[in-house]
């Protein structure tokens, strides 16, 4: 069975990503991933890198990125066209207009539009409320899926 990383951060994800952009590709290559989505935490900014890295060594990138809402509710929005990574780009732009220097800040209001030809991957939190998912689902109709992710919190068998 294939398995491509649909959630992926690097470096550009401050104080959480560690590996850059071309050494997520190589490890993702040597284990054999049938693709790699790099998305960076409200930023498109290892895209360049990472897509070099992907084309060098036959790896089929996917461009995402990460969001964290002001009311908490996160999820990975996933480019599925070029029209889907200008409408990604418009939403990053967006949110870092609306903050501080190395800060975003959206709401749910600036979704109100959707983003049309990207996919979203609802990332809930350990106790999700309900009308998050039925929310995204508005307005991701046909291309929203729930993630399920480990966090090494000892409690990922219970959750």
């Amino acid at each position: 069975m294939s398995y491509a990383e649909l959630h992926c951060i690097s470096n550009f994800t401050f104080l959480r990503g560690a590996s850059h952009p071309a050494e997520l590709v190589e490890r993702a290559k040597a284990l054999g991933y049938a693709a790699l989505a790099l998305t960076d935490e409200c930023s498109l900014a290892g895209v360049v890198r990472a897509h070099a890295a992907a084309r060098e060594a036959g790896l089929p990138l996917i461009v995402g990125s990460e969001f964290r809402l002001a009311d908490g509710l996160r999820f990975v929005a996933l480019a599925q066209s070029r029209g889907g990574y200008g409408a990604l780009a418009r939403l990053v732009t967006l949110g870092r207009r609306a903050a501080a220097k190395g800060q975003y800040r959206l709401t749910r209001g600036d979704l109100d539009a959707g983003l049309p030809d990207c996919l979203a991957l609802w990332l809930p939190g350990a106790e999700p409320a309900r009308d998050e998912g039925a929310w995204l689902r508005s307005r991701f109709e046909g291309r929203l899926w729930v993630t399920v992710e480990l966090s090494a919190s000892g409690a990922d068998r219970q959750r």
